[in-house]
């Protein structure tokens, strides 16, 4: 059986009521998020954190020091659990991601967190583009409503066309509850 890590994308307090940048369905997505960081930790499997800070003090959101841009208590990281931290919409671009699944022997990936339209489906068509097979667990992400072209686009749509363009070629798309009856 290959060996699988959970990464978790920047569930972090900005995206939270009383963040800068609050997310519609945050609080179920991470309660989900905290379903699959045990079960991974039962099982002894690796959890890797991503954590998102922009570079500027003038950032909308995830300002460098800020309480905002700090991990969740609901995922917060424990033990030897690797932080990384990332400037990037991919979680690959510019980071140590690669160099600690490497490491780690990671074969397998799956992905959960925050923005869905943004930083989840950039990591995992990055992922999927270096190699590594993917499960995406629909229900431990979250987006916020979108407008394009003077139109609004609510949050369940964005989520819904990530999620089946991303299940289209680049990953499966799961539940938590499909996910962990197989786990």
């Amino acid at each position: 059986m290959a060996r699988q890590a959970l990464i978790v994308i920047d569930i972090q307090n900005d995206y939270f009521a009383g963040g800068k940048w609050p997310l519609a369905g945050v609080d179920a997505a991470a309660d989900n998020a905290a379903r699959l960081i045990a079960a991974f930790r039962q099982k002894a499997a690796p959890v890797l954190h991503i954590r998102h800070e922009f570079n500027t003090q003038d950032a909308p959101f995830f300002t460098p020091g800020s309480e905002g841009a700090q991990l969740h208590a609901k995922v917060r990281n424990q033990g030897d659990e690797p932080v990384v931290l990332k400037h990037f919409v991919n979680a690959f671009r510019e980071t140590r991601l690669q160099s600690i699944l490497q490491q780690q022997g990671i074969e397998e990936l799956v992905i959960v967190g925050n923005m869905s339209h943004m930083c989840v489906e950039g990591t995992t068509r990055a992922a999927a583009d270096l190699g590594y097979p993917v499960q995406v667990i629909h229900d431990a992400c979250a987006t916020l409503d979108l407008e394009f072209n003077g139109q609004a686009v609510p949050a369940a749509q964005v989520q819904s066309a990530v999620m089946s363009a991303l299940a289209f070629a680049y990953a499966s798309v799961l539940s938590t509850d499909e996910f962990l009856a197989t786990a």
